[in-house]
């Protein structure tokens, strides 16, 4: 019996950057890819589709805001509307994952691997814990 190994793009949607990470649900691993520069407060579609291109992913994973008592974040709004975005114009499916509290726990393993991060840094590594998430919450073991 062949494995399907599927490939998901994750992202902590920003303003000014866009964290990245790529995923495999074989080995549930992911690992921070460079973030995207966004363009006036916008998403870089054009960045993005080289991004896609590149990786053929078959599921794109956006990391969701929202408060810790789950009233809706600033930010929600902006990232509902990137996700259908995302997938109106790809035609990869998408997927909404609790985000709360990853940029914290990004900086957190910064500062225990005692090496500097940029911003860009930290969001990649918030957009990899966004996707590991997804790929733990999603695996299925076989018995």
């Amino acid at each position: 019996m062949e494995t399907k190994v599927d490939t998901v793009i994750g992202f902590d949607f920003g303003t000014v950057w866009t964290g990245i990470a790529i995923g495999v649900t074989l080995t549930v691993q992911a690992r921070p890819l460079n973030a995207i520069k966004s363009i006036n407060q916008k998403p870089n579609w054009p960045a993005i589709e080289c991004l896609l291109k590149a990786w053929q992913p078959q599921k794109l994973i956006v990391g969701l805001p929202s408060s810790m008592i789950n009233d809706h974040h600033p930010m929600t709004a902006k990232v509902l509307k990137f996700s259908r975005q995302l997938e109106g114009r790809f035609k990869i499916p998408v997927e909404l994952v609790d985000e709360r509290l990853t940029t914290r726990e990004a900086y957190e393993m910064a500062i225990e691997s005692k090496q500097h991060q940029t911003k860009q840094q930290i969001d990649s590594i918030a957009a990899m814990l966004i996707t590991e998430s997804w790929l733990r919450s999603s695996k299925v073991i076989p018995l």
